[in-house]
């Protein structure tokens, strides 16, 4: 799941990241990489936290806006990844995730919710999340059906 998010991020890091000044261009696959770990790193916290409404109502809800906790969170993590990592200020790093964040969410679960794209399914990303087994059992099992 992690390769096909981070594609994911790779094919919208256009303007956000590889045109931008604030990230020198030796350090483009640096911040998507970043970025996408960020991303996965959010998502596994929230749902080891027991945030799994949240999660739930993401994909559920169709396309989610920057507004959704879950992306508004993903959108923190990956202002202060960045800005650690890079040494960016908070304005650039904010809007870096503010241009890339809510366009890879939304084509996220868009892709899961789509049952011609085989690229994400949603009992696999909660398993991978949760840390539980394959897609047909477990939490991501039960999920993968309750979003049916």
């Amino acid at each position: 799941m992690f390769e096909n998010l981070l594609n994911l991020v790779k094919e919208n890091a256009g303007e956000a990241i590889v045109n931008n000044p604030a990230i020198p261009n030796e350090h483009n696959d640096a911040a998507i990489e970043t970025t996408g770990n960020s991303i996965m790193n959010t998502l596994k916290s929230q749902a080891s936290s027991g945030n799994m409404d949240q999660l739930m109502s993401m994909f559920k809800g169709g396309t989610p806006d920057a507004s959704h906790p879950v992306v508004n969170s993903v959108s923190s993590n990956v202002v202060t990844d960045l800005m650690g990592k890079f040494g960016i200020d908070q304005n650039a790093a904010s809007g870096i995730a503010s241009k890339i964040i809510p366009q890879v969410m939304s084509k996220f679960v868009n892709k899961t919710n789509d049952p011609n794209d085989s690229s994400f399914d949603i009992g696999g990303i909660m398993s991978s999340l949760t840390g539980g087994g394959g897609a047909a059992g477990g939490i991501g099992g039960m999920i993968s059906n309750f979003l049916k």
